[in-house]
Formats: C-alpha cells, sequence, structure tokens
C-alpha cells in the first residue's frame, strides 16, 4: 500500500512536471522589452550640427550683425548655462554624479577656480577671434591645441617629453603654417587672439587631466560645467564691465533681439548635453574622427555661408594638419588595423548596394571639386579683371 501511494506520488510528480514544461509561460512572468536606443550616428550626426552652429552662430552675432562685444557674449553663455545647471542638480537626477566628488570649499579655491580662470580666458579670446578672422582660418589655427596641450603637459611635469611624439605633432604645427601663409584675408591681431586663446585652454586641459588622474575627481561635461561656469561667469563679466559694458547699451542689445541671445545660449548649453551622450554612445575612435569631420565641414560652411575664401595652398596646409592630427590621436597600428576593417566594410556595402555605392563616391568627387573650386575661386577672382579684357577686345575689333 505505501509503494503504490509512492508510486502514484511519484507519477503525480512527473505529470505535473511534465504539465508545467508544456504550459506556457504567464504573461506576467514575461520579460519586460528592451527600450530602443539610437543609433551612434545620431548622436554623432546631432553633435556636429550643435558644434558648429555654436560657431557659425557666434560668428553671424559678432561679425555679421556687427555684435563687438564678445565677452559680454560669453559671460552670458555662462550666466544660461548656471542657471541651467543648478537647476538641473536641483530638480533632476541628470548631475547626481556630483555627489561622487569629494568637492570642498579648499578643494574648489586650488583646483576649481585655477582652472576656471584658464577657461574664461580660452573662452574670451576664442570669442574675440571671430571678429577678426574668418571660420575657416580659425579652425585650422585651432587644429594645433593637441600640440599646444602636450607641450603643456610636459612643462607642468604631467607627462614625459618623447622625441617620436613630438615629431608627430610637429606635422600638425607644419600643415597649420602653410595654411596661415595660404590665408587671403591675413588679420595679425586675429591671429595673435587665436594662438592666446588656444594656449589658455591647452593650459586648461592639461590642468584638469592632472586633477582627473585621482579616480575621486572623475567627472562628465555637465558636471564639469556645473563647477565651472559660475567661475568663469563671475570672471567674464568683471572682465566686461570694465572692457564692453560702458560702450555697451541697451539700444545695441534690442537690435540684435532677446530671442536670438536666448537661442544663442541654448544652443550652446545644447551642445554639453550632446557631448555627455555622445561621450556614453562612442568610442575614441569616433570622437576623433568626427571632430575631423566637424572640423571639415565648418571650413565648407564657412566658404557657402559667409563668403570666406580658402586658397589652394590653405586646403594643402590643412589636410597636412588633419593628417598629423589623426596619426597624433589614434598611432600607426591603431589606424592600420581600422583601415583594414574600414576596407572589409566597404567591399562588402558594395557587394550589396553597387548602386549606392557609385552614388557615395560620385557625390565625394563633386565635394571634393567644391572645395578646390571654391578654394581656387577667391584668388582667381581677385585676379580677374573684366574691363581690361574688355579693352582688349576692343583694340582687336578695331
Amino acid at each position: 500500500m505505501s509503494e503504490e501511494k509512492v508510486r502514484v506520488s511519484g507519477e503525480q510528480d512527473r505529470s505535473s512536471e511534465s504539465t508545467s514544461q508544456t504550459l506556457p509561460v504567464p504573461a506576467t512572468a514575461a520579460a519586460p522589452p528592451a527600450k530602443p536606443t539610437l543609433p551612434a550616428a545620431v548622436y554623432i550626426a546631432v553633435w556636429i550640427g550643435l558644434s558648429s552652429s555654436v560657431i557659425i552662430f557666434n560668428k553671424w552675432i559678432l561679425h555679421t550683425k556687427d555684435f563687438k562685444f564678445p565677452i559680454t557674449l560669453t559671460t552670458w553663455h555662462l550666466i544660461f548655462a548656471t542657471i541651467m545647471t543648478q537647476s538641473m542638480a536641483k530638480f533632476t537626477t541628470m548631475l547626481d554624479s556630483r555627489k561622487k566628488v569629494p568637492m570642498t570649499g579648499r578643494v574648489y579655491l586650488r583646483a576649481i577656480v585655477p582652472i576656471g580662470v584658464f577657461f574664461s580666458l580660452s573662452l574670451m579670446f576664442s570669442n574675440m577671434t571671430y571678429i577678426h578672422l574668418s571660420v575657416a582660418f580659425i579652425q585650422m589655427l585651432k587644429a594645433t591645441t593637441p600640440a599646444a596641450t602636450l607641450v603643456v603637459t610636459w612643462v607642468l611635469g604631467t607627462a614625459q617629453p618623447n622625441i617620436r611624439t613630438l615629431g608627430n605633432i610637429m606635422v600638425i604645427v607644419v600643415g597649420v603654417i602653410i595654411a596661415s601663409i595660404g590665408e587671403i584675408k591675413f588679420v595679425l591681431i586675429g591671429v595673435v587672439f587665436c594662438i592666446l586663446g588656444v594656449a589658455f585652454e591647452a593650459t586648461r586641459l592639461a590642468m584638469v587631466d592632472r586633477l582627473l588622474n585621482g579616480a575621486e575627481f572623475k567627472m562628465d561635461p555637465m558636471v564639469s560645467l556645473y563647477y565651472f561656469a559660475p567661475v568663469c561667469a563671475v570672471m567674464n563679466g568683471t572682465v566686461a564691465l570694465f572692457l564692453e559694458v560702458p560702450s555697451l547699451s541697451m539700444a545695441k542689445i534690442y537690435d540684435l533681439g532677446l530671442m536670438t541671445l536666448l537661442a544663442n545660449a541654448s544652443v550652446a548649453f545644447m551642445l554639453n548635453l550632446a557631448v555627455v551622450f555622445l561621450i556614453g554612445k562612442t568610442s575614441a575612435l569616433v570622437l576623433t574622427l568626427s571632430g575631423v569631420l566637424k572640423d571639415i565641414l565648418l571650413v565648407i560652411a564657412s566658404m557657402v555661408v559667409f563668403g570666406d575664401p580658402v586658397s589652394g595652398l590653405q586646403a594643402f596646409g590643412y589636410s597636412i594638419a588633419l593628417v598629423g592630427l589623426v596619426y597624433y590621436k589614434l598611432g600607426a597600428e591603431k589606424i592600420k588595423g581600422h583601415l583594414g576593417d574600414a576596407q572589409r566594410s566597404w567591399a562588402e556595402y558594395g557587394s550589396r548596394a553597387p548602386v549606392m555605392r557609385k552614388i557615395i563616391i560620385f557625390g565625394m568627387v563633386l565635394l571634393t571639386l567644391f572645395v578646390l573650386v571654391g578654394g581656387v575661386g577667391p584668388s582667381f577672382g581677385a585676379q580677374y579683371d573684366m574691363t581690361k579684357w574688355k579693352g582688349v577686345l576692343r583694340e582687336t575689333g578695331n
């Protein structure tokens, strides 16, 4: 009897196991569907668009609209950024990572304030440059920022001098020198402002790198802005109070437009948000190549939007600088590996979509011709005198 009970219970256990295996899983036990994520290309496109928009927007305000108050404009950006980051810290969780940073009054004064001073100087001189130089030429000069940063890290002792690395950055410097020789609208004071801006920015980057060497001071761009924006706003505002505010009237502000100023500051702030998402969604390689692509597109946009001339010699020098920049940031081995992967991907894409591949190649050829014609056109147009040829034709007719 007992054996029958055991046998019956065993059969019940097996039947229950088989039943549980055949029954469908209840809907309540299903795992929640994964949230759809945007492809990395979207973040890259947004970052390039916002970064280019900020530069072109600032150039348009300072040069085209003749609002020659670059320090005041920078101060307004920083005040807006301070208000937004303080609000985000209070009402959202986007800046909660700041709580992990051991920020004290002493650390703030000894670390954040000095970096903020150089950040402020960098912003001031960078914006002052747009009054005197074209966007294209400014981007070419700014290609020396990695080289300047490396030299500053050597001076501060955070990196050891290396002859091979020095040779790499010299390629960038030589390319920029060639581009400067080919610059058609060369303004010395603008070049001096740009060089000072690059020097202060390089010092800031080196100081930030030294600060962030400790794991406890890891900060994303928005948290950094949360700490640095108030310091920079105070410093820029103080300088503007003495240099620009006495000659700034409300009539000039109204002529530019309050909504224009609001839109300008909003685009600059959204760029910082885009950087946060871009860093989280892409690799160092993508960031480097995206930066190079952004600089190239800015040069082209400068030619189209503002009619800035770019000579053939300038394009040649800038190409050398960009190649040196990519080589410096990635290194030979990584470049070879990525080129091999790119060739395989391009061949596979060609086999899948041969027509689209031909369209892309045709578009790249047209873009190259456009850049070359845009570079040669202004220098040719300056030498071309139609009245001279009309006189020659009249003499020939007589």
